[in-house]
């Protein structure tokens, strides 16, 4: 059975930082790019940042939303199927729950839209106050 599990979510404040967790299990992490999405309040969900895991030097593969590059860093730990996003310097444009997805790797780009997913997490709620 696929399970990604989310953790992390909170309250804070505008400047504050949060990191969220993704537990992968059920398929091979190498195979998919996993993400997290976001949808705001009265927005539609958009794509965050994600990340492929099965170049073998390391150098893997990673998207990065425009609104949130240089304050956002997407990571992976292999060793227990799990991902990560780093969030500095969180704005109340921020709000939103995010979902952790996974769509199948294919030869193409790393795919980062929600529609690819096959899979999906729960979701954590992110509230960043002014």
């Amino acid at each position: 059975e696929v399970q990604l599990v989310e953790s992390g979510g909170g309250l804070v404040q505008s400047g504050g930082s949060l990191t969220l967790s993704c537990a992968v299990s059920g398929f091979t992490f190498d195979d998919w790019a996993i993400g997290w999405f976001r949808q705001g309040p009265g927005k539609e969900g958009t794509g965050v940042s994600c990340i492929n895991t099965r170049d073998p030097s390391l150098d893997y593969s990673t998207y990065v939303a425009d609104s949130v590059k240089g304050r956002f860093t997407i990571s992976a730990d292999k060793a227990k199927n799990t991902v990560f996003l780093q969030m500095n310097n969180l704005k109340p444009d921020d709000t939103a729950v995010y979902y952790c997805g996974a769509a199948p790797m294919g030869p193409a780009a790393l795919p980062c839209e929600s529609e690819l997913n096959d899979y999906w997490g729960q979701g954590t709620q992110v509230t960043v106050s002014p």
